[in-house]
């Protein structure tokens, strides 16, 4: 017999559930009484998985909450979701039946629960989302600088936000390498990192907070979750090529950049990139694999300081 889950489409003011078997649907506010609300409707017909889509956050408080009082929730793609509602044929899009999909979606794939991050995950993931938007406002306003010339009460100004955004770059970089460094994992993780020349402090703070699964996963998978794997895309004698797609772009973007600079180090990459160049594949081509190949010694050194952490406690 099929568990019984619940759909809910998330926006930022409504969640719109639907619980399957049964097609029972109701609707609530996005708030912490509706949320309530949306646990008791759960407990009283048995779910046993609570599906929502990643919604730019507006997901968070509902997922949190529900984790709290007992419900397992999982978080799906919002692409693979609507990938097969058309397929399903339903080509109407309503908040009901966005939510119906979502838990046939869940259904059909098996989903089980995606665990609720500590608060120290939670913190350190939003500390460097934070410094990440205050690292791309200083870059905007250094632009803006040096395209006034010598406007110099305009100059004043943007020199005042500049002061005041690298004053906040260098609290929260100071809030994270603690956070690190006091988390007896997250420190050994982080040594071991460093070994490899060419991570620094922001390397790190970016794969702590959104890949917590590395070391965890093997390298296909983690190739994958971070979106650096090759897509198969053969029929019949047809080779085509293979595209990478969706993973987590952040960690994708400071991986091109590490890896990068890795290279000038390293001997063995700087040959593999050149194999690849000395082969005639494209400047892309090259960038994803040489991040992958970096992803990969990470995942193998974060797998051996994980199990080197847990032999020694």
């Amino acid at each position: 017999m099929n568990k019984i889950i619940c759909g809910v489409d998330v926006s930022k003011a409504q969640l719109d559930a639907c619980i399957m078997p049964g097609s029972v649907f109701r609707s609530f506010r996005n708030s912490p009484a509706g949320i309530a609300d949306l646990a008791g409707l759960c407990r009283s017909h048995d779910v046993a998985l609570v599906v929502m889509e990643a919604t730019g956050g507006y997901e968070r408080r509902a997922f949190a909450l529900l984790w709290e009082q007992g419900l397992p929730c999982a978080v799906a793609n919002a692409r693979n979701v609507r990938n097969f509602a058309e397929a399903m044929g339903a080509l109407e899009k309503t908040d009901r039946i966005d939510a119906g999909m979502i838990a046939r979606y869940a259904q059909a794939k098996e989903l089980r629960p995606t665990p609720l991050p500590s608060l120290a995950q939670q913190r350190l993931k939003d500390l460097v989302a934070r410094l990440r938007q205050v690292t791309d406002d200083l870059i905007v306003q250094k632009q803006r600088r040096a395209h006034l010339l010598d406007k110099a009460e305009m100059l004043a100004s943007i020199d005042e936000v500049i002061a005041l955004l690298k004053q906040q770059s260098r609290k929260l970089e100071g809030e994270i390498g603690s956070m690190i460094s006091d988390d007896p994992l997250w420190a050994q993780l982080s040594d071991t990192f460093r070994t490899i020349k060419g991570v620094a402090d922001r390397t790190v703070a970016w794969l702590m907070a959104d890949l917590p699964e590395i070391g965890t996963y093997n390298n296909k998978a983690i190739a994958k979750l971070v979106g650096v794997a090759p897509i198969a895309n053969d029929s019949g004698k047809r080779k085509g090529k293979r595209p990478v797609r969706g993973g987590r772009s952040g960690v994708r973007s400071i991986l091109f950049l590490v890896a990068a600079i890795a290279a000038r180090y390293d001997k063995s990459l700087a040959e593999f990139r050149a194999r690849l160049a000395a082969a005639g594949k494209e400047k892309m081509v090259i960038r994803i694999a040489l991040a992958r190949k970096l992803l990969v010694r990470l995942n193998a050194k974060a797998r051996d300081a994980r199990a080197e952490y847990a032999n020694a406690t």
